[in-house]
């Protein structure tokens, strides 16, 4: 029984620790983005395809590919210091920009909890 339950344990503790925030990451949901866009001199980078961003995306948002091979030479065109708020559709390829971002030794990273999926479903604005 006493087995049973470590491994219950460890099972749980290993969920909630996927899940966890990227160290340096501040994963924030629809209106905290929101907020901190309002708030800051952000530089929020759409890190979908081309296509995906060309069929509506954040108001004063640039495009970079996170898939791009060139992701890591167009990031270096962004200012270190200021904080980079990072999107794609779901949260997947967004969270992997976010390391990247804080591995290359930007300050400040906001990753947009949920994407464009959550975005839209808060009915946030968007443009195209």
């Amino acid at each position: 029984m006493r087995k049973i339950y470590l491994s219950l344990g460890l099972v749980i503790l290993l969920t909630f620790s996927c899940a966890k925030e990227q160290e340096g990451v501040n994963l924030v949901d629809s209106n905290g983005f929101e907020k901190q866009m309002e708030e800051s001199a952000s530089q929020i980078v759409d890190v979908r395809t081309s296509g995906e961003f060309s069929e509506g995306h954040i108001a004063n948002a640039v495009n970079i590919d996170v898939t791009s091979d060139d992701f890591e030479s167009k990031i270096e065109n962004l200012d270190k210091e200021k904080p980079v708020m990072v999107y794609c559709k779901a949260g997947g390829r967004s969270a992997k920009a976010a390391g990247i971002l804080k591995d290359k030794g930007f300050k400040q990273v906001y990753d947009l909890d949920g994407g464009m999926i959550g975005w839209n479903e808060a009915k946030k604005p968007i443009e195209n």
